[in-house]
């Protein structure tokens, strides 16, 4: 528990209030999934917003590179998976798709 008062919290330069508006049921939801994590319905959402925010910004990124090191990253990628580390996967029980662990042809559908 914080050893400060509510007034120093709420003054504090650092943090700023965000007010949401939501129906009862999704308020229950967040509510239920934060207790499930043990923390508090504040906290479950900002780490929610924040990894959000985070992902949608990451699937914005534009990297530049000059044409050497592109054409450089294009041949990496049509290069066949390879090595001691991808050998290693494929032989672990997980590694692989389903169809290469099994020797059976799997319908997607069934996943």
């Amino acid at each position: 528990m914080s050893s400060q008062s509510p007034a120093a919290v709420h003054s504090d330069p650092t943090r700023h209030a965000i007010k949401l508006w939501v129906r009862e049921d999704v308020r229950d939801l967040i509510d239920q999934a934060a207790k499930g994590q043990g923390r508090s319905r504040s906290d479950f959402m900002i780490e929610a917003a924040r990894r959000a925010a985070e992902e949608s910004l990451l699937d914005r990124t534009l990297v530049r590179v000059d044409r050497q090191t592109y054409e450089h990253f294009l041949a990496v990628l049509d290069q066949p998976p390879g090595g001691e580390g991808f050998e290693r996967l494929m032989r672990s029980p997980r590694g692989g798709t389903a169809s290469e662990r099994t020797g059976k042809m799997v319908d997607p559908t069934d996943c």
